[in-house]
Parts: structure tokens; C-alpha cells; sequence
């Protein structure tokens, strides 16, 4: 789901600053949570998407001490069971990446799953959970009660993670291109995000549907000179820009094969192409736009917040970011847009300490 910094992830147990929570209150360093027999227990942040799906296993400080991946987690593409199957997987490698011997008393998990967003996918994922439960392989004490047992969409543990709370923005522009945003209220606002067809303006599958079809217009004599012909045919092997028609239509790419060639636009418009610059012009203009959408509902104009740039996008050599910020503290000015402090899945697992805390 984007770019984290693992030393900030990691180190941040050292820290005896409190854990930060979405209404800004958490435990202090070295708190120790108790579980009814006086033993210490854990929680599981858990992050799951369309490509994998990412296990936390944090103490009750809020130290990560395991973490394990497996596959996609997004039961809406992959299926019930698949989902199942990859979230089991991934805490079985977060416990065994732990080296505990024991059995692992679990008091609160936070599934953040992509594809959950209506009443009817929170009532999906708990059965999940359920289910989890009677698993008799996994080494887990279940100490699960509602309130410990949360579900959100993938969206906004990306926010509580890239922030490190759950106040402010979260700019998602990786494979597709979504909005997030929570204000001190509790309120939210998701802009964007409509899928490959409808929407994700902005997004690396954009970017890179809008070069090919610039090269092809300029092939046509439609579009001014590009070296985005060029650059498609090498990076491609194509004997010429006309071949494009097999590899889009013919081999049975999807949306994130498409979406990787977005790096191509991105070195075109480094070098000075202005086709291709345009295009990474737009695309900022369009994630500025859906920004300003966001917050116009969410913060005063006087007020301060984060914006938490996160994918892949983001990290273009042709100063997307950079426009995108002056464009935002133009409008904004109390603004400040950051790099993702954690990984979503660290974010999960503030949530659940959270609902410990609480």
C-alpha cells in the first residue's frame, strides 16, 4: 500500500513518548496490559490488500516484536477462503518471526482489508475472525472481546500509520488513486477511488494509460513530437509504437502490469519531454484537487494538519510531489505534507492498543 520508513517502524518502542492514538491518548512506554491471570498480552495490526497482506504482532508497549506477510487478503477479488488462508498465514509468520514458544495471549486485533467498506463486508470479515478463532493450528490465546476486535478499510489504517495518529490526510497514489481523510471530530471523507475505469486519476495506472496514449496520438501526427514513442518501444522491445495493440489487448495485462509502465512517463518528463510532463502536470493537479476536496470537509483553512503522501507515484523523479505541495500550501498554508512515519499494518496496531486502552 505505499512507502514506510522501517527504522522509524521499528525504533519506535524506544521511545518512552506515549503511543500516539487517533483521540490523541494511548498507553506510555513500558504501561504493561494484563490479562485477568496477571500474564502479559499482544495484538495483532494486520494490513490486507489486493497483493499482500501484512501481520503485526506489537506488544501491550507497542514494541513489534514479529511480523509476517502472505498474499492478497481482499475478499472481494480473491474470494472468502483465499482471504482466510492469507491472513492465517500471515500471523502464523508474524508468531513464528517472534521465536515464542508459548502460546500468545491475544486481547486485541484490527484488520485493515481492502474491499471493506460497507456493513455487509464488516459482517463478512468477522465471521473471518470467528473462524480464525477455532483454528487449532495457530499458537494463539484468544482473548478477543467486541471492542478489541476492529475492522477498517485499508484506507484508514494507511492514515493512522502514515501519521502516526488518526488526524489528518492520507494521499494514496500507487496502482490506483484514493483521498482519506479524519478530522479531530471524527469525521471522515474518501475522494476518489472509483477503480481503473471510473476514476483513480493521478494514479500509476493513469499515468501510464495517458503516455501510451500520447504516443500513439503523436504517432498519428495528433499530438506534438514525444519521446514517449521511443521509450515505450525500448523499455517494451517493440519493433514499433504500433505493437503496443498486442501487448495492452493481446497478453492478458491487467490493471497493475499497465500501471508499472508509469515509470516511463516519469523519466520522459525528467529528461524535459513536455507531452510527458503534461501528463505528470495533471495528475498532480488532479490529486490536488481531490485533496482540496477532502479537506474543505474535513479542516478550517487556519488549521493544522498532516497530509501523509503514500504509493508509489509519490516517489517520481519529475517533482510531482513537489507540485503537489506548493499547490497545497498555497491554498493551506498550515499544512505540512509528509512521508509516511509507518507501515499500515503499524497503524492497525496503534488501533488496537488503542481499543485495549480504552
Amino acid at each position: 500500500m505505499g512507502f514506510y520508513r522501517k527504522s522509524e517502524c521499528l525504533n519506535a518502542a524506544a521511545s518512552a513518548a506515549p503511543i500516539p492514538t487517533p483521540e490523541g491518548v494511548g498507553l506510555r512506554r513500558g504501561q504493561i496490559l494484563l490479562n485477568d491471570r496477571g500474564i502479559m498480552t499482544n495484538i495483532f495490526g494486520i494490513d490486507g490488500g489486493g497483493t499482500k497482506t501484512t501481520c503485526v504482532l506489537m506488544d501491550e508497549t507497542g514494541a513489534i516484536i514479529g511480523r509476517g506477510e502472505a498474499g492478497p487478503s481482499n475478499y472481494q477479488s480473491v474470494g472468502f477462503e483465499s482471504a482466510k488462508q492469507s491472513i492465517q498465514l500471515a500471523i502464523e509468520q508474524a508468531i513464528l518471526s517472534a521465536k515464542i514458544e508459548a502460546k500468545i495471549p491475544i486481547k486485541g486485533i484490527c484488520l485493515g482489508l481492502a474491499g471493506v467498506g460497507r456493513p455487509e463486508d464488516i459482517k463478512v470479515i468477522e465471521d473471518l475472525v470467528k473462524q480464525l478463532k477455532l483454528c487449532e493450528t495457530l499458537p494463539i490465546e484468544w482473548l478477543l472481546q467486541p471492542e478489541t476486535t476492529l475492522i477498517y478499510n485499508d484506507s484508514h489504517i494507511a492514515l493512522v500509520g502514515g501519521i502516526g495518529n488518526g488526524v489528518g490526510i492520507a494521499a494514496i497514489a500507487g496502482t490506483g488513486s484514493h483521498i482519506f481523510g479524519q478530522n479531530r471530530q471524527g469525521k471522515t471523507k474518501r475522494v476518489g477511488g472509483w477503480g481503473y475505469i471510473l476514476g483513480d486519476e493521478g494514479s500509476g495506472y493513469d499515468i501510464a494509460v495517458r503516455g501510451m496514449q500520447a504516443a500513439l496520438k503523436s504517432f498519428d501526427g495528433r499530438l506534438e513530437f514525444t519521446t514517449l514513442i521511443a521509450e515505450f518501444q525500448s523499455y517494451l522491445k517493440l519493433k514499433n509504437i504500433q505493437d503496443l495493440i498486442e501487448v495492452v489487448y493481446r497478453r492478458g495485462w491487467g490493471v497493475k502490469e499497465i500501471a508499472a509502465l508509469a515509470p516511463i512517463v516519469d523519466r520522459a518528463a525528467t529528461a524535459g519531454d513536455r507531452v510527458a510532463l503534461n501528463i505528470i502536470e495533471d495528475a498532480a493537479a488532479e490529486l490536488v484537487l481531490a485533496t482540496k476536496v477532502a479537506i474543505s470537509e474535513l479542516f478550517d483553512p487556519l488549521e493544522t494538519f498532516e497530509i501523509v503522501t503514500i504509493g508509489g507515484v509519490w516517489q517520481g523523479a519529475a517533482n510531482l510531489r513537489d507540485r503537489f505541495q506548493a499547490s497545497i500550501s498555497k491554498i493551506y498554508p498550515l499544512a505540512q505534507v509528509i512521508w509516511p512515519r509507518h507501515e499500515p499494518a503499524y497503524g492497525a496496531g496503534l488501533l488496537a492498543l488503542t481499543s485495549l486502552n480504552h
